[in-house]
């Protein structure tokens, strides 16, 4: 199909800048529950979004009719919402030079990997975290897998076609002992084609399922109060993305929403703390060749030795502050205009050993895995609901608890860092974030940490 007639339409009214975004998605799922597969879906996306940039202003139209006359009116439409000045007119397009590296080869394709194959995986699963503990007695499992093949074309001449693979599995398990029942929950996701799903992977995610519901038997809940807390290596890097990560997202910066917008190139926190936004880990939830916008995959420096470097770009905010895009431009599918998100948001690893960290502290808390909470991406604050964790006393852990809240502000908790150990993590559990109604596939690191002050409430 000739592009230029279409993006010629989307700048006649004024644009400066036009996009095409085609997708087509398959995604496949299979559940089991009380030892059966009780569950089988399979959804397919198909359509395109065509956006006009007129200055600040954004004008987006989708169809999922991809006839040239579809098109051309959904064209027409995201330049009437935009309504810029001066006519532009779109360059020649030319193909985007060749990767010099997929960030995820697709070894076997989802489309290889029947339904039957799927679900005697599931059934082996069942059968393995049952044969972990007596106690199990309930399991359910998912197994998620997605293609995504992206054509794109925008006004400046550019082009690229992406595949991009993705792949959950998710494990709970419910156990009981006497009275008492307890859940373990735990995941593993990836950038992967069909060469995710292994027999070692789902033993794992069992293994660490049932291992979470074990330690539950055994939980307190401890005193409430503010205290030192040393946050784990991996999971615990939700903190930063939620409390921290987003506030570094340029559009909440430049329309003065964040408490960081007027901090940049300041020092806010500790000069042995450097965090990136990566989008080039191999096989990794947050990795990306190109993002949404037609701008190669890049890692992103946001804290330098305790400086705020950069935010988060797309090319609507890189434009604003007189920078380059960084590649954070995304979406959650052709229906919606990309805006700044993160891709894999985690901390360097420091120079302390995590038994370093733990023994500095004479009475606090060892946070292991958070699941919901809240944030305010002006002020800052945030409240987590921590799952799973220990006692610190006089430097040693010992007894596990549960059911915490753990209060405070992302900013100051940030300054607060005192400790940053050597066992960076990227949690392999991967994730979804949420912002303005659509969800992108991440992913969060942390090594081990110690924040001096957060405030530990029960629930």
């Amino acid at each position: 199909m000739n592009y230029l007639p279409i993006l010629s339409a989307a700048l006649s009214r004024g644009g400066h800048y036009a996009d095409i975004f085609f997708e087509n998605t398959l995604a496949n799922s299979l559940v089991l529950q009380d030892g059966i597969v009780s569950q089988a879906s399979q959804t397919v996306s198909y359509g395109a979004g065509i956006r006009t940039l007129a200055g600040d202003r954004t004008g987006y139209a989708y169809t999922m009719d991809l006839s040239e006359r579809e098109l051309l009116k959904a064209a027409h439409s995201a330049a009437c919402i935009a309504d810029g000045g001066a006519t532009t007119q779109p360059l020649a397009l030319s193909a985007t030079a060749p990767l010099t590296e997929n960030r995820y080869p697709i070894l076997r394709p989802w489309t290889e990997i029947g339904v039957e194959a799927t679900k005697d995986m599931l059934m082996a699963l069942d059968a393995f975290a049952r044969g972990l503990d007596p106690r199990v007695v309930k399991v359910r499992a998912a197994i998620n897998n997605r293609t995504q093949e992206v054509r794109f074309a925008n006004s400046l001449g550019e082009t690229f076609l992406d595949v991009r693979p993705r792949a959950t599995l998710i494990v709970i398990v419910v156990m009981q002992d006497g009275t008492q029942t307890e859940m373990g929950y735990a995941s593993e996701a990836a950038s992967m084609g069909g060469e995710f799903l292994t027999t070692e992977r789902i033993q794992r995610v069992a293994r660490e399922a049932v291992h979470r519901a074990t330690i539950m038997f055994e939980a307190v809940q401890p005193e409430g109060g503010e205290m030192p807390v040393v946050m784990a290596a991996g999971a615990s890097g939700i903190l930063l993305h939620e409390a921290i990560g987003h506030a570094f997202e340029a559009d909440f910066n430049r329309k003065q929403t964040s408490i960081f917008a007027d901090k940049l190139g300041q020092m806010i926190c500790s000069p042995d703390i450097t965090i990136v936004d990566d989008g080039t880990q191999k096989g990794d939830s947050g990795a990306l060749n190109f993002d949404d916008e037609g701008i190669p995959g890049q890692r992103t420096v946001l804290v330098d030795r305790g400086r705020l470097n950069s935010y988060m770009h797309d090319r609507i905010s890189a434009a604003h502050y007189g920078v380059s895009p960084t590649g954070n431009g995304r979406r959650e599918s052709f229906r919606h205009a990309p805006v700044p998100r993160m891709r894999s948001t985690y901390m360097l690893a420091g120079e302390a050993t995590e038994d370093d960290v733990i023994r500095s502290v004479k009475r606090g808390i060892y946070a292991c895995s958070f699941t919901n909470g809240q944030v305010q991406i002006g002020a800052g604050d945030f409240t987590f609901y921590m799952k799973q964790g220990y006692l610190i006393e006089d430097g040693h852990l010992t007894r596990p608890i549960r059911d915490v809240n753990i209060i405070g502000n992302g900013p100051k908790a940030l300054a607060d860092i005192s400790m940053v150990a050597s066992n960076l993590i990227v949690d392999p559990s991967g994730g979804m974030c949420g912002k303005e109604g659509q969800s992108v596939s991440v992913s969060q690191g942390l090594p081990t940490v110690l924040v001096n002050r957060l405030t530990v409430g029960g629930v």
